[in-house]
């Protein structure tokens, strides 16, 4: 009876029967299920990853490693050139080209990183509130954001004269 317990409760290793599958240039453990393995490469959302299992009609509770290469490059191309609705991509109406486009993994990093560089070029308040790693979406910064701006200094009390 408590071997048949301390079997049940035995912790099993992070690496005992886990390949690792490579998906859009990112390692992912192939025991996850294919919904939320998707959701772990930069640019896909949950969303998006429940879209593309059922445009592919693929099954989101199997595992990643259970899938064929055949279907993971389908599902790589699928990804590189999405036909989901517009509200699901990730950059709608362009600043390049005006088009609403898919982008993920390192061309993400890449493309925000030009965005950022482009808006200090320009000088915009955004551009300058990334300059000093403050926020820039219009929120209070007196008790939040402490980490940017370094710990908090309380003020002295003045001495009463007698």
């Amino acid at each position: 009876m408590e071997e048949d317990k301390k079997k049940k409760y035995e912790k099993k290793d992070a690496h005992d029967d886990v390949i690792l599958v490579r998906v859009l240039g990112r390692d992912i453990r192939g025991d996850m299920k294919l919904s939320t393995a998707l959701t772990k490469i930069k640019g896909i959302s949950w969303a998006f990853s429940n879209a593309v299992c059922k445009i592919l009609d693929l099954d989101k509770e199997k595992r990643v490693q259970d899938f064929s290469k055949d279907e993971l490059g389908k599902i790589e191309e699928f990804v590189k050139n999405p036909e989901v609705p517009g509200f699901l991509k990730n950059r709608r109406k362009d600043f390049d080209d005006g088009e609403d486009k898919h982008v993920s993994g390192v061309d993400l990093k890449l493309r925000t990183e030009f965005d950022v560089k482009r808006l200090r070029k320009i000088r915009s308040y955004r551009g300058g509130r990334h300059a000093v790693n403050l926020p820039s979406r219009g929120q209070r910064t007196k008790a939040n954001f402490r980490r940017n701006r370094g710990k908090s200094v309380a003020a002295a009390k003045k001495k009463v004269k007698e």
